[in-house]
């Protein structure tokens, strides 16, 4: 039975209203990061458009060029408050770190994920669901609960302030949900592949390798792109186990002062801080649609 025409428009213009109402933020944060400060401040309207355009923003935050400079040695006059000083705006060493630190997670995480799932999906031992269970429980337990320990830990190990320590910390959180993605994408592959593998010649690890791995490449760029956002956004560990090296969202917060906030540098690093994440998914996105469906249909 055909669809009534009307429907279709009414489904089309749900879809569009609802996209719209989610991009709405994205494109506002863009628009306020090319606006100047009297447009950002105005208090007697909302500047849609009727502004002229600066990368002033972009230009502090971005390439680390000074404010002073760019404004003729001005403050409040339209580009900057001057809440912070001369390098306090400059964004590049944050985003090289945030790069770090997410990438580095997220292979690792990847890594022992990969090969957890693998066991949990075609070994068969005492304690299997019992061993599962444990592992979700750490997704549960809110990072709140553990910084303390976490920070007086990192300290004694020479952890603190370093890029090794957020990457092994932001692995801890991400492990449990990978470990139960990548389990869900092997369970989906029936066991009969291996056991055909193996009656061939190939030991596990070649079976493993050569075979499965190969078979859920979307599911593993599915699960990449969660960790990699995860540790791309994530706050309050980074915020804790870390006063040198500064994470995107920390750095973020510093443009919040008693003397006011940075809204167009807030907002100019906050969109460059998209670009990265946008980058990571289009390099994966062959694999991620395959990922995301797997195990949808059951033959």
């Amino acid at each position: 039975m055909r669809t009534p025409t009307y429907l279709v428009t009414l489904r089309y213009a749900a879809a569009i209203f609802v996209t719209a109402v989610f991009m709405f933020p994205i494109f506002w944060w863009t628009l306020t990061s090319i606006k100047p400060t009297n447009a950002i401040f105005n208090k007697d309207e909302v500047v849609w458009f009727d502004f002229e355009p600066t990368l002033i923003n972009y230009r502090v935050t971005v390439m680390g060029e000074s404010p002073s400079a760019l404004t003729g040695g001005s403050t409040g006059s339209g580009t900057t408050m001057g809440t912070g000083g001369e390098n306090s705006f400059d964004g590049r060493r944050t985003i090289v770190d945030s790069i770090i630190i997410a990438v580095g997670s997220t292979i690792f995480t990847i890594i022992v994920a990969v090969g957890a799932a693998y066991a949990l999906s075609r070994m068969t031992f005492r304690g299997n669901q019992a061993y599962l269970n444990w592992v979700l429980s750490y997704r549960f337990m809110p990072p709140i609960a553990i910084i303390v320990p976490l920070v007086f830990m990192f300290r004694d190990l020479g952890l603190r302030d370093t890029h090794l320590g957020i990457i092994l910390v932001h692995s801890l959180i991400n492990l449990p949900i990978a470990v139960l993605l990548l389990k869900s994408f092997l369970d989906d592959i029936p066991k009969d592949v291996d056991q055909a593998a193996m009656i061939d010649g190939a030991t596990r690890w070649q079976s493993f390798r050569l075979v499965v791995l190969p078979m859920i490449k979307g599911g593993i760029a599915a699960t990449a792109v969660l960790c990699f956002v995860f540790s791309w956004t994530e706050f309050l560990l980074s915020l804790f186990l870390t006063s040198e090296i500064r994470t995107l969202p920390v750095k973020i917060t510093t443009f919040v002062t008693s003397t006011g906030s940075e809204w167009g540098f807030i907002a100019a690093l906050g969109t460059s801080a998209m670009i990265p994440s946008f980058i990571f998914i289009l390099l994966v996105q062959r694999h991620l649609v395959r990922g995301l469906t797997m195990g949808a249909i059951k033959d």
